[in-house]
């Protein structure tokens, strides 16, 4: 079945452009609160990385989440989203010294810290304006995750976060600096994750470490378990919204926490994943030796996800109900891993149809480039388009 689409609307704009239903996009968000709200305790921040349109944020902003920054760009964009500073928090393996000094400046709740190099610049930083940081040690919990290679983030491989074996030293450094408040831990495993084995063995490993640290009478204000929950990029339509019920569930089922402890989730590709879709335009029709190209003047510069992580989109051609033909649909970039599927059976593409990319919400627009000189993708939500 085939997405519900404004075609004639979309024939008005200069392609290709990313467009956001925001039905669905705010019908997650009220799953989101109405699972995560089954707990006292839990709170939700969006990772902007996922997507940073403006237009996005507002809406999940006005909802009522905290906002997941990795950057003093995302900091900047979710401040003037709206967030309340004191819900945002800031991870990241290579804050700057400006970026952390924007954390600082706007009193935000959270660092998340993840070596001890960083620890000390932020004491450093802090103490030249009077203040003292909030932080939170960003754990490696050498955890996989059954997701692809380049997005697992919790291997003692990676470069992501402190060693276990650190912890307790770091936590004991905190402790002598001034213009640090040590206030939790942080975890995150990777992303597109849809065994929920993978966030129980999560827990395992967090309830070791509070153990760890109970025997020292030490109790975290906060544990903050990052996101990592996927979306099924097969069926955008069927399922639109990814089970949080299940994902919540898990949490509260499996990871012990202490009657004043706050757990903190960190979703992003779950959150706006389902509701962009990139819509192109057919160029050509090239008939290969023994195959057939559909070329859009869409590219690898506005969704790089295939061609980076060999990463699935249901294609469709919304402007056709012509019988099926298959179709290798690629991008004019000069680059042989500008494609987007092969063999692909769509409706009888011509010079001028429209394609739409599916469930490209997370990790589409903001991953554009204007690598050959091209433009970046412009971003439209469907209230714009009534």
């Amino acid at each position: 079945m085939k997405g519900t689409f404004p075609v004639n609307k979309f024939r008005e704009l200069e392609t290709p452009f990313y467009y956001y239903d925001v039905n669905v996009l705010r019908e997650t968000l009220s799953c989101i609160h109405k699972e995560a709200g089954k707990y006292n305790n839990f709170c939700v921040h969006y990772a902007v990385k996922a997507n940073a349109n403006h237009k996005v944020l507002t809406i999940i902003r006005e909802s009522g989440l905290g906002a997941d920054c990795v950057s003093g760009g995302e900091i900047r964009a979710a401040i003037k989203a709206g967030f309340p500073t004191n819900k945002i928090v800031y991870a990241g393996v290579g804050k700057t010294d400006w970026e952390i000094n924007l954390g600082l400046d706007y009193d935000i709740f959270c660092f998340n810290v993840e070596s001890v190099p960083e620890l000390e610049i932020i004491n450093e930083l802090a103490a030249a304006k009077g203040k003292t940081a909030r932080v939170a040690f960003r754990i490696n919990p050498n955890v996989g995750a059954h997701t692809h290679a380049n997005i697992t983030t919790g291997l003692a491989e990676n470069k992501f976060g402190i060693s276990m074996e650190d912890m307790d030293k770091v936590i004991d450094m905190a402790e002598t600096l001034p213009h640090v408040k040590f206030v939790g831990l942080h975890f995150h495993i990777g992303s597109q994750i849809l065994d929920m084995g993978d966030f129980v063995a999560l827990c395992n490993r967090v309830n070791e470490l509070q153990e760890k640290l109970y025997a020292r009478q030490i109790i975290v204000e906060h544990i903050n378990v990052g996101g990592g929950l996927g979306i099924d990029y097969s069926h955008p339509n069927r399922q639109a919204i990814p089970n949080f019920a299940e994902y919540f569930a898990t949490y509260h089922k499996h990871l012990k926490l202490r009657p004043q402890q706050t757990l903190h989730f960190e979703l992003g590709r779950a959150v706006v994943g389902q509701c962009g879709s990139l819509i192109s335009k057919v160029i050509y029709i090239k008939q290969g030796a023994n195959k057939q190209f559909a070329i859009l003047d869409a590219g690898m510069t506005d969704l790089i996800r295939p061609a980076l992580y060999q990463a699935y989109h249901k294609i469709e051609n919304i402007t056709s109900e012509e019988p099926v033909e298959t179709y290798d649909v690629v991008g004019p970039i000069c680059e042989s891993s500008d494609v987007f599927g092969k063999a692909i059976d769509l409706n009888k593409a011509h010079r001028g149809d429209l394609f739409a990319l599916r469930s490209a919400g997370a990790y589409g627009e903001i991953m554009a480039s204007a690598y050959n000189c091209r433009a970046l993708p412009q971003g439209y939500t469907s209230e714009e388009l009534v």
